[in-house]
């Protein structure tokens, strides 16, 4: 009876682990758009400092 209510507790606390961690990926997502930009950004920097 014991382990039959302790097996759905972790259950229960693995799911919620599991949505939190999907969700937060979803929030603090980056857009391509900035990812992008921040390379371009580091590549022209690079090129001047190489044509220096």
């Amino acid at each position: 009876m014991l382990a039959n209510s302790w097996k759905k507790i972790c259950l229960i606390i693995l799911i919620i682990a599991c949505l939190w961690n999907i969700i937060s990926k979803f929030v603090y997502k980056v857009s391509f758009d900035e990812t992008v930009a921040d390379y371009q950004k580091e590549y022209y920097q690079e090129q001047t400092n190489n044509t220096l």
